[in-house]
């Protein structure tokens, strides 16, 4: 099955636990590393995708911008993006679970009197009162959306909770089911390949996450390259069925055997 694959056409990268953690790159400066200066000039499109809701677009580019990495705004695709697609496609007005600095990705949506609860990484907005305000709206009939349930994160200090386990909570006590946007949802990958006129089999993902980027990306049609750096923890790739395409150290040998067998 893999034989008859297609060219290859996108490279898809995670940026957290993959590029760098928190203020620090990962292999610095992996910007310069000869392995990514070739894969930029290869005849791939390269889009960085990222579940991350702790900040908008713009600090995330500006953070990775004095990280030293060369990447283009147009470059990024996060599900912070996906959140507000979702929002204006189904006109509603949220209320919004999600980092302070994440709120301008949101500008112009009306989050007046809610009907809709959006729910990210929000540590300082996941204490009973808010928690329960959400409870209630959900009761009455608002729709639950998750930017992404991951169960947790790499900080520099060591794994953190992620929001996954705050959306399961108001899952188990309205009795409902969430939307969720980011990955693994087949629809973030397809939207983060759109506009690159590139097929999900013409694709490959490299992140830390076996689940949300390896998992996800490969349940869409994509190759999955699982990278040893960030969450990863041992025995990761036995977490999903089918396993990693492939399983690499870190993101330059991930970038080598690209170079060298998928182009």
């Amino acid at each position: 099955r893999m034989a008859a694959r297609r060219a290859l056409k996108a490279v898809l990268v995670d940026l957290s636990g993959t590029l760098h953690v928190e203020d620090s790159a990962i292999l610095w400066p992996i910007c310069f590393c000869p392995s990514s200066i070739r894969l930029r000039s290869a005849p791939v499109t390269i889009r960085f995708v990222t579940n991350t809701t702790k900040e908008c677009k713009r600090d995330l580019l500006e953070r990775l911008t004095q990280l030293g990495f060369d990447i283009a705004e147009h470059e990024i695709f996060t599900s912070l993006t996906a959140a507000r697609n979702l929002l204006e496609q189904k006109q509603v007005r949220p209320l919004l679970l999600v980092d302070n600095k994440a709120l301008p990705d949101f500008t112009g949506i009306a989050t007046d009197d809610p009907n809709a609860v959006v729910i990210g990484l929000a540590p300082q907005h996941f204490h009973y009162e808010m928690m329960n305000r959400a409870f209630r709206l959900i009761l009455d009939g608002a729709p639950l959306i998750a930017i992404h349930k991951a169960r947790y994160f790499k900080k520099k200090d060591g794994l953190a909770l992620g929001p996954g386990p705050f959306v399961a909570g108001l899952e188990y006590a309205t009795d409902t089911k969430a939307t969720v946007v980011g990955k693994p949802e087949k629809t973030f990958f397809l939207e983060a390949l759109r506009g690159t006129d590139c097929a999900p089999e013409e694709a490959v993902m490299i992140g830390d996450d076996c689940r949300d980027d390896v998992g996800g990306a490969q349940d869409t049609g994509m190759r999955g390259i699982l990278v040893r750096t960030g969450k990863y923890r041992p025995a990761d790739e036995d977490k999903i069925n089918p396993g990693p395409y492939l399983t690499c150290e870190n993101f330059p040998e991930a970038v080598e055997h690209i170079l060298e067998h998928l182009l």
